[in-house]
């Protein structure tokens, strides 16, 4: 059906109208404007990037990256500060924290003297600084490590035990609402880096977990990481890293609640190598016969460990099987399938005891209620 022509000249009139305040592509028809694919920045986890549906972690947008301790969550962003690297951006780490490893970073592939590092005194600070360097447009990716440490200069400036209800959060209220179009103009893409608490007094069901800062950051993020770790990785009887799980658990660019795994290794980062052998398997890109691993007729080692070496010095394989990979799975039309765990991992046995134990209340005041009920 046409469009009144009356309404046509009044929707131009007001389109000038536009322009002429705000300047030129303010409001558009998106018919008229070639809508562009969004840009992203490899994770360096190839099955966290698949998870991702666009290949990595998009660009001008805002990203959260939450867990517990230990979990990974810095091992992650660091390795996402290092493709952003190696493809030229220029990147920086707002340190809330004040815990920044500069050899683990190196370590990882971070290039540390080019790497623009701010330890800020409070939260306001550090925002300021966040704000500032956005608004440059010379920096491509920004990380904020952490939410939780975002203290506000009020409650520093305070004495121990003054109370300063939703303060945190109102700061972050306020820092999103003028960032989020700032990020989007520049391109930049900004990484927080957040912890979670058990929220007090939780009862009945849904999840006792909580992030930091309040609830905007969960509206402004574009996509949010919920990053844990669910195996210890042991050679003999040492223990030489963990296996980490990543749910996408919210995605405005691609499908969201797709799942990946990959192992990290202490002093090294994410196992690239390790991911290629698990989803080459799963795939049957690889072939497995008994301990042994192949590709075509070349035999790329005895036991998972031996293959990773072999991956990691004959790069072009390595390379060749993950495009494999990428063909095969798709970025945003299918599911991607997780890897079987691999067999030579040990599921920490501590954190099963304690999620047992958890649960063991819950049930114990079902039964309970359900007994009054019936006494009735």
């Amino acid at each position: 059906m046409a469009i009144d022509s009356n309404k046509l000249k009044a929707l131009e009139s007001a389109i000038k109208q536009i322009d002429k305040a705000f300047g030129k592509g303010m409001l558009v028809r998106l018919g008229d404007k070639q809508v562009e694919k969004i840009d992203s920045i490899s994770t360096g986890s190839l099955g966290v990037d698949l998870a991702l549906g666009i290949g990595g972690v998009p660009k001008g947008r805002i990203i959260e990256i939450y867990g517990p301790e230990s979990s990974g969550k810095t091992t992650l962003s660091l390795q996402i500060i290092a493709e952003c690297q190696k493809a030229g951006g220029v990147c920086a780490f707002i340190d809330a924290e004040h815990a920044l490893d500069v050899y683990y970073a190196r370590n990882l592939g971070v290039d540390i003297e080019n790497l623009l590092v701010s330890q800020p005194d409070n939260g306001e600070q550090a925002l300021e600084i966040l704000e500032t360097i956005t608004r440059s447009g010379a920096v491509d990716l920004v990380v904020i490590d952490s939410v939780a440490a975002l203290t506000p200069k009020a409650e520093i400036d305070g004495d121990m035990g003054d109370q300063h209800v939703g303060l945190q959060a109102r700061l972050m209220s306020h820092a999103l609402r003028k960032i989020t179009s700032v990020l989007y103009k520049m391109n930049t893409t900004l990484i927080f880096i957040n912890q979670i608490r058990m929220k007090i007094g939780m009862m009945g069901y849904g999840s006792p977990e909580t992030t930091t800062g309040g609830n905007a950051l969960k509206f402004y993020a574009s996509v949010r990481l919920d990053i844990r770790k669910i195996a210890t990785l042991k050679q003999n009887d040492s223990i030489i890293g963990n296996r980490a799980k990543v749910k996408v658990v919210k995605n405005k660019v691609a499908p969201p609640f797709r799942e990946a795994e990959f192992d990290i290794m202490f002093g090294e980062g994410i196992s690239r190598e390790g991911e290629i052998i698990d989803y080459g398997v799963k795939l049957d890109i690889i072939d497995k016969s008994g301990a042994w691993l192949s590709y075509g007729d070349k035999k790329i080692g005895q036991g998972r460990e031996n293959a990773k070496v072999f991956l990691k010095e004959n790069k072009d394989i390595a390379n060749e099987i993950a495009n494999k990979i990428k063909e095969q799975i798709g970025t945003s039309d299918e599911i991607m399938p997780l890897p079987d765990e691999p067999e030579d991992e040990e599921i920490n046995a501590n954190e099963k005891e304690i999620a047992t134990a958890e649960k063991a209340p819950k049930e114990t005041s079902k039964d309970s209620t359900k007994e009054s009920k019936k006494g009735k």
